[in-house]
């Protein structure tokens, strides 16, 4: 089984982050059409609203949703946790797995990049950008988001971080 890193991020107002650890991924899978495996390896464990592009280059955070995203092709430097937070480097193949809350920005990339997004059964991403009138009502959503039943990456029965 692939073991992800655990990366901790506390609030870093007015990304308020989460108390479940970011998960990440590295060469979770491989293959020669990178795009196509991680959108198949989502969908098998039951993520959905897959989409492809590329992670915005401003701080953001989806407060009704969990997102996972794979990087099917190229490098993208991709900082966590809002202006005070960590940036890591994902390359093809690496899959994060942001839980809701959690601020993430592009940093940089390179020109060939290509990041696969998904999200749990039932849940819809919202866009919050930080704003700090809004940061109590973000804070009630993100408790308010259910735990998805199945790791997208591993297919493991029940979230990983599920207490």
């Amino acid at each position: 089984m692939i073991e992800p890193e655990l990366i901790h991020l506390t609030a870093d107002r007015p990304f308020p982050n989460n108390r479940l650890p970011v998960r990440l991924y590295r060469s979770a899978v491989q293959g020669h059409d990178l795009a196509h495996e991680i959108e198949s390896l989502f969908k098998s464990n039951g993520w959905g609203g897959t989409w492809r592009n590329g992670v915005f280059d401003f701080h953001h955070f989806h407060a009704t949703a969990h997102e996972v995203l794979g990087c099917a092709r190229g490098t993208v430097d991709v900082q966590l946790g809002g202006p005070n937070g960590q940036t890591v480097t994902l390359t093809a193949g690496d899959i994060v797995l942001l839980p809701a809350g959690t601020a993430h920005r592009n940093r940089g990339h390179s020109s060939d990049y290509l990041i696969i997004g998904a999200y749990p059964p039932g849940q819809s991403p919202d866009m919050e950008y930080g704003e700090a009138a809004q940061y109590q009502r973000v804070l009630g959503h993100i408790a308010s988001v259910p735990l998805p039943e199945r790791d997208p990456v591993t297919g493991e029965h029940g979230f990983p971080d599920r207490a």
